[in-house]
């Protein structure tokens, strides 16, 4: 496996921009071009769009072969990817995630926001239609911050065992993650609508070989658009 960061190439910010697509299912065609592969093959990498250093275009890649650049205005730094884990271990981590939960309607089985669903539930519970219905100033209506914390965390959680994980807790009843960024997006050329958030905090690490292939295929859904990456690092 390799971790590889592209970059536009010093002073081709302007020729990278240009041939840079933003759009979710662009982004997800465009890194392609990167990994060169037969018609038909199936996707064998996880990206992550890097946020922060202002409007340069940079991208997290983790991959079964190795990417190299399409053009003179971009760059590739790569390097061979073998995390070594112990049981016990702790890493601090940063996840951009699709959390969803599975409803079933019927015959059928759908992938639902799982903030959305929370809040339909809630409403269900107190039989309002809309979220406007309810008063913000009922003490049991929670804040929308905390409602992402919450239902995000615990989705996180639930899938943390089989992952090979454990969030680390502060006390009985906080753990260290954090959630930010919560937002719902769409991939016009596919016609999907998706929602996503920032995960961080620190974890420790339960089963090694659950854990590495949890690092090599990501975790949840949506891994074409950029989500499903654990980044980690050292505590």
């Amino acid at each position: 496996m390799y971790f590889s960061l592209i970059t536009p190439a010093p002073n081709a910010e302007r020729e990278a921009a240009i041939q840079w697509s933003k759009g979710p299912y662009e982004q997800h065609q465009w890194i392609w071009k990167f990994l060169p592969a037969e018609t038909g093959s199936r996707r064998d990498f996880l990206f992550r769009r890097r946020d922060g250093n202002g409007n340069s275009p940079g991208f997290y890649v983790l991959s079964a072969r190795k990417p190299f650049p399409i053009s003179n205005a971009w760059q590739v730094r790569s390097r061979e990817y073998n995390p070594q884990l112990s049981a016990g271990q702790r890493l601090m981590f940063d996840l951009r995630a699709n959390p969803v939960v599975t409803n079933k309607a019927g015959e059928k089985k759908r992938r639902n926001d799982v903030v959305m669903n929370r809040k339909k539930q809630l409403l269900s519970e107190k039989g309002f239609q809309r979220w406007s219905d309810w008063s913000d100033s009922d003490p049991a209506k929670p804040l929308p911050y905390d409602l992402v914390q919450n239902v995000c965390t615990h989705w996180l959680t639930a899938r943390a065992e089989r992952a090979g994980f454990a969030l680390v807790n502060e006390d009985k009843n906080r753990t260290t993650i954090r959630v930010d960024g919560y937002s719902q997006k769409h991939a016009f050329k596919k016609d999907i609508r998706f929602s996503t958030v920032d995960f961080s905090g620190i974890l420790e690490v339960t089963d090694t070989k659950l854990f590495r292939q949890t690092l090599f295929s990501g975790i949840g859904p949506a891994k074409a658009f950029g989500c499903g990456l654990m980044l980690v690092r050292p505590a």
